[in-house]
């Protein structure tokens, strides 16, 4: 039983408890907030774009909603907030944190916080995860055999950990075990005998990053004990012992002499003396010295991966040789019987040190008398009775023996004494010197003024003709003669001195004389295509009796140094050498100045290829206004005419690198002809062929092993030229359609390859598909490539039908979706990426609005035999068709975040 006493006290207590229940119950029915939607943990991989969101209901006035990243504020964020009713006293409010290219720092804890009533959102987890990232990796090094050095290489995930494989020459040296696997990993090298090819792979839970190939060449140590062997007055026979080397044996040697700045010192003064020679044996004659001189002399070889140190420069000594010149200003004074001669030194080399001087005096039908007068430069000669034409000469001589004697001079009388007094000395010279000064002066006058003379007549009979300066005919020896001068060529005369201030090799300057065009005979038009690395231009070549038109290519990227020059100009030497008809040539190479005083800007002329490259007319022939069926035949002839210029290559030991339907151009007679290649690599070497993980590469085309390491061979060119061949066999379609280029390399690594098109022949595919063999060694050449598409050319059947006849309507094509440039495709050698991105946009979207206008002027192409032109003149100058080009970086490749 309660007593009344606590019976009230507890009345009261639960009298208070329903007040604040009311009141809590009010302040909730008056702000009912919660969230409808938390954020949800995410995992995503680097560089992507990432959204999370939270969702807000409630009634009343909205609030506003705040981001936390681990608790702290997000004050600067990309947030949006959207704000909507729901219902009729209800709104939802939707707040987004957008996170563009997420980066390692980004990872963590997000949660919302409705600021008004501190309410807080459950919080979601950011993880990143990935393929590997490299933020070090092996550098290319020069070595020399057998010395230590260290190669490094680091990658980051997430996700973590992330584990390094070295691989030598593409054979792992180290298992996923082992504490060389461990990030940042440190490879140590106990020396190569050999040039070797080191890279790394990374690994993590998302899969393997390779890193760049790095070449580690071997080069020869430098040659030790030179020295010197034999000696003469002017030649050195030296002797040295080459440097290890590895494998790659020394095969060339450079020797270096030079003249001491004076002869105590071994300082070299300037180049007098450089010549390659083959070895062994090691030791060489330098020959054409001076006698008497120091030289300083130094050696350096070379074998197939580069050159050595050069030695210290040695310090040698030429023989001392006779005086070069004789004793000068010979004079004999004759009274009664006593004779004075006097001389002086030779103004020319002694090539020695000077020993004294012979003196030799002969009379009428005397013998001449020799004797040695010391080093003094008078001698006076008593004679007992008098004599007549008493005539003098004297030498100089050092240990080496006596130098050339002077002329014979005949003694004068005089009647002064021996020793006359100073004025009168003075005065016989005085009058000697200026008798000899008028004579002189006489002469010259004389010999000027017949020049005058000579040149004005010979400008009165000279007539000036287109190629020199020919002059009237003259009666000599009973012929009638004409003189003629040859112009000396403008062209000739400033490509030499060019080539000459930039110190290019006069080996290399006779080479190049069939390759250097004069700048003036070319004219520049219109620019037919530009690009990151250069333009194109169309050109005429004045050819004395015609003109040529050409295509003109200009080089955007410096040439900075005499060897770069060299290369570029030694690339066009061997291109100009190039004689194949499915071969592009090179017509010529001219220099053109730069504003700056540099090196000039080369400019490469090719022939202007009308009928454009092969791929836009693939791609036309599918995709044009009109349909064009191309036959089999066509097409097997075009494969073929593309093995006989790779084997033309191939043979002269010339990889292609970038073999694809865009880079083989059509001529006149619908012939292909390979194109850019060489030359036109040196010219735009930028980044499209840099190695490195930036470096961008058209990936659907080159070979397996040339994308995991950088390798290019013939064998590499093979794989592109099955890959070509599936180009051409789809007329113009893209290599493996659906498969984007960050997927091609694990592809391929799979055993995929290109599917046999639809209407093509089982041997035809059978014979591309063996381009594309992992192992290179398996793949053919293209000398048997050649010979198998010749046999199943001449295998395939005659067209009988008319509908098996193609019409090729060749007029020039007009389109709203395509540039209006008929020359765009038509360039000998113009790369589709060298077009820029303008191209590629409009050649993405080929659709039925390119139309061809009505024309008669066709070719008729009949399968297995050449085109037959039909009424006029042909012109194919259609529009340039491009799918956008297939390339991506090598991270994006193996980052897996490539696009095409």
């Amino acid at each position: 039983m309660w007593s009344g006493e606590h019976l009230v006290t507890r009345m009261g207590t639960m009298f208070w408890v329903l007040v604040l229940l009311g009141i809590l119950g009010a302040v909730l029915a008056e702000n009912d907030i919660s969230f409808t939607l938390n954020p949800s943990n995410i995992t995503s991989s680097l560089g992507k774009d990432i959204v999370i969101r939270c969702t807000v209901s409630g009634d009343g006035e909205m609030p506003d909603i705040e981001w936390l990243k681990d608790g702290e504020s997000l004050d600067i964020a990309d947030i949006n907030q959207f704000q909507m009713p729901h219902g009729d006293d209800t709104w939802l409010v939707i707040s987004e944190l957008s996170i563009h290219s997420v980066q390692l720092s980004d990872s963590g804890w997000y949660q919302c916080l409705v600021t008004e009533k501190d309410i807080f959102s459950d919080a979601a987890y950011l993880k990143l995860e990935g393929l590997p990232i490299f933020t070090d990796e092996p550098q290319d090094m020069h070595m020399n055999p057998n010395l230590h050095f260290n190669l490094s290489c680091d990658a980051q995930g997430p996700p973590h950990p992330v584990r390094m494989i070295w691989l030598q020459d593409g054979v792992s040296l180290n298992s996923l075990d082992d504490e060389l696997a461990l990030t940042p990993s440190l490879l140590q090298v106990r020396g190569l005998n050999k040039t070797s090819l080191f890279s790394c792979e990374a690994h993590n839970g998302k899969g393997v990053t390779t890193s760049r190939t790095a070449t580690i060449k071997v080069l020869p140590r430098r040659p030790k004990d030179l020295k010197l062997v034999t000696w003469s007055t002017t030649q050195l026979e030296i002797s040295w012992q080459p440097g290890e080397s590895g494998v790659h044996q020394v095969n060339v040697c450079t020797i270096q002499a030079t003249v001491s700045h004076n002869r105590l010192s071994a300082a070299p003064h300037h180049k007098i003396y450089n010549q390659n020679i083959n070895v062994p044996p090691h030791s060489h004659v330098i020959s054409g010295l001076d006698p008497y001189t120091v030289y300083n002399v130094r050696v350096a070889c070379l074998n197939s991966e580069g050159v050595s140190h050069w030695t210290e420069w040695v310090a040698m000594e030429t023989m001392e040789g006779v005086p070069s010149g004789p004793p000068e200003n010979v004079t004999a004074i004759k009274n009664e019987t006593v004779t004075l001669v006097t001389w002086r030194e030779p103004s020319t080399s002694l090539n020695g040190v000077l020993r004294g001087y012979k003196l030799a005096y002969q009379t009428k039908d005397q013998p001449e008398v020799v004797m040695d007068a010391g080093l003094t430069n008078a001698v006076t000669l008593e004679i007992l009775h008098p004599v007549d034409n008493l005539t003098v000469r004297v030498s100089s001589y050092t240990v080496a023996g006596d130098g050339p004697w002077s002329d014979p001079v005949v003694a004068s009388v005089t009647s002064y004494a021996l020793n006359p007094p100073e004025a009168v000395r003075d005065s016989s010279t005085s009058l000697f010197s200026w008798h000899w000064l008028y004579v002189v002066l006489v002469v010259a006058v004389a010999f000027f003024g017949v020049a005058i003379v000579a040149i004005f007549l010979a400008r009165l009979r000279k007539k000036e003709t287109r190629y020199g300066e020919a002059f009237e005919p003259t009666v000599e020896q009973g012929e009638l003669v004409v003189h003629y001068r040859v112009r000396k060529s403008y062209s000739r005369r400033t490509t030499e001195a060019t080539l000459n201030r930039l110190g290019i090799s006069d080996d290399l300057k006779e080479k190049l004389r069939d390759v250097m065009v004069d700048r003036h005979k070319l004219t520049l038009g219109k620019t037919l295509g530009e690009g990151e690395f250069g333009s194109v231009m169309e050109g005429q070549l004045n050819q004395d009796d015609y003109i040529l038109k050409v295509a003109v290519k200009t080089m955007k990227i410096a040439i900075c140094t005499r060897t770069e020059m060299e290369d570029f100009l030694s690339e066009a030497v061997c291109m100009k050498e190039f004689d194949h008809s499915n071969v592009m040539r090179l017509i010529g190479v001219c220099l053109q100045n730069t504003e700056n005083e540099g090196y000039p800007s080369p400019v490469v002329i090719l022939p202007f290829m009308k009928h454009g490259d092969l791929h836009s007319f693939l791609l036309y022939s599918r995709l044009g206004d009109s349909p064009l069926f191309l036959p089999t035949q066509t097409l097997v002839k075009f494969m073929t005419d593309i093995a006989s210029g790779m084997a033309y290559l191939s043979c002269k030991n010339f990889i292609h690198r970038d073999l694809a339907a865009r880079n083989c151009m059509l001529n006149e007679n619908m012939n292909v002809c390979v194109a850019d290649f060489g030359l036109s690599k040196k010219i735009y070497n930028g980044d499209y062929y840099r190695q490195g993980r930036i470096a961008k590469m058209p990936v659907k085309w080159i070979a397996i092993e040339s994308l995991a390491d950088r390798v290019y061979t013939t064998k590499s060119d093979v794989w592109s030229f099955g890959v070509t061949m599936w180009e051409i066999a789809t007329r113009g379609q893209t290599p493996y359609p659906g498969v984007e280029n960050s997927e091609i390399y694990d592809y391929l690594r799979q055993g995929n390859r290109l599917k046999q098109p639809p209407d093509c022949l089982d041997g035809l595919y059978d014979l591309m598909s063996s381009c594309w063999q992992l192992n290179s060694k398996d793949r053919p050449s293209f000398e048997t490539l050649y010979e198998e598409l010749e046999k199943i050319l001449k295998n395939l059947p005659p067209a009988k039908d008319p509908e098996e006849i193609l019409y090729v309507n060749m007029e020039e094509a007009t389109s709203t979706s395509f540039r209006d440039d008929a020359e765009l495709g038509a360039v000998g050698g113009l790369d589709v990426k060298d077009l820029g991105d303008d191209i590629f946009s409009k050649a993405s979207s080929i659709t039925a609005d390119v139309h061809q206008p009505e024309s008669t002027n066709r070719y008729v192409m009949c399968p297995g035999r050449e085109p037959t032109r039909l009424l006029s003149t042909v012109s194919m100058e259609q529009p340039r068709f491009s799918s956008a080009l297939e390339e991506g970086t090598l991270e994006e490749l193996l980052a897996g975040q490539g696009s095409r």
